[in-house]
């Protein structure tokens, strides 16, 4: 296991004498400034997760299971413990209400799923209050989000093992700390790589419209002193035809059947052109990104945005008024385009991620 600690801890569960609560970073701030939020409602870990206040397939898992155990807490101030029906029925209401934040990243589902299996395997135990299930709940998300850590340092130490010494490697968007409880997946592996070589050079798309390379990935890689060159989203073809980049590892939100990979918007386009010059192409990503249940990329929802997400930076517009806009957040890229796809099981090729994961 890696001996690399990132700095970063992205959300984590503050026990209170009223249960607890949610404490994450705000990742809107970034890179102006470094701040926690504390999220106690059910709505409020909606909007967090809606408006990015947390963002990353893996750390908005985690959030999911927090928000589950959340709701459970605020339930217990409605119901009697002979109400127990009335409890559960609106409890999956609101685990519902939460999936529904952010339609592409699986391991929003994933977590929320968890928490109801857990629930209904409570109705077996004697004595079940609901205080207890809220508890339950809340210990599950706490275990969730101690795992995430353990199971990214695995991603990040098999992922250095396909890392040549000195190497470049573009990333894009931020799969990092910041997309996790407090590790990374494709910053992961890049954090794996340079513990054991230090000459290894980093290079962040910027990842438009929202910035995520530029604002966030550059952000805590500086912070734990890895070396960090910022591009436009245009210039992945320059580095690679010059011989700058040597590996892509970027990370997922899902991942099909097939290996063919939601990510953010633009990854696609730097997956062919790394095809194109002969730069292997790897998505760092933990198993619960890989939903076995859809075949392929075509059955992935895709997220709609905001327009002014594209026509306006600082709050000032920089295009003409009645341009039209489509802001697609992902983009799947071809299982074809992909050399292979780190977990934390070791590294698979697309085709097989079924066989292998279903044993």
């Amino acid at each position: 296991m890696s001996e690399f600690h990132s700095k970063i801890k992205t959300i984590e569960w503050h026990k209170t004498n009223d249960g607890g609560c949610s404490v994450m970073v705000d990742q809107t701030k970034i890179p102006h400034s470094f701040e926690y939020v504390e999220i106690k409602t059910l709505k409020e870990m909606y909007d967090a997760i809606k408006t990015m206040i947390v963002r990353g397939a893996p750390a908005i898992g985690i959030a999911g299971a927090h928000g589950c155990a959340l709701f459970a807490l605020e339930l217990l101030k409605k119901y009697r413990e002979e109400n127990g029906a009335e409890f559960l029925k609106e409890l999956y209401e609101g685990f519902e209400y939460l999936n529904s934040s952010r339609p592409t990243a699986v391991n929003l589902s994933w977590a929320i799923k968890k928490q109801k299996e857990l629930v209904e395997d409570s109705k077996n135990i004697p004595g079940m209050t609901l205080r207890k299930i809220a508890e339950l709940l809340i210990e599950n998300a706490i275990k969730l989000e101690n795992e995430d850590i353990e199971i990214n340092k695995k991603i990040g130490d098999f992922g250095a093992e396909i890392i040549p010494k000195g190497a470049g490697i573009l990333t894009h968007c931020n799969a990092g700390a910041l997309a996790t409880v407090g590790y990374g997946t494709a910053l992961g592996v890049v954090r794996s790589a340079f513990a054991k070589d230090n000459t290894i050079q980093v290079f962040a798309d910027e990842t438009r419209p929202r910035g995520q390379g530029a604002k966030i990935t550059t952000f805590e890689l500086v912070k734990d002193g890895i070396p960090v060159t910022l591009l436009t989203d245009g210039m992945c073809s320059y580095f690679m035809k010059n011989k700058m980049i040597d590996v892509v590892v970027v990370g997922a939100d899902r991942i099909a059947a097939n290996g063919d990979t939601a990510n953010k918007i633009g990854t696609s386009t730097v997956a062919i052109t790394a095809k194109y010059y002969g730069v292997p192409f790897y998505v760092a990503a933990p198993k619960s990104t890989i939903d076995l249940s859809i075949k392929s990329g075509d059955d992935i929802v895709i997220e709609l945005r905001d327009e002014e997400e594209v026509t306006v930076v600082n709050g000032k517009r920089i295009c003409a008024e009645g341009v039209k806009v489509i802001n697609p957040s992902f983009d799947v890229t071809d299982n074809a385009l992909i050399a292979g796809i780190i977990t934390e099981d070791g590294i698979f090729k697309p085709e097989e991620l079924k066989e292998k994961l279903q044993k």
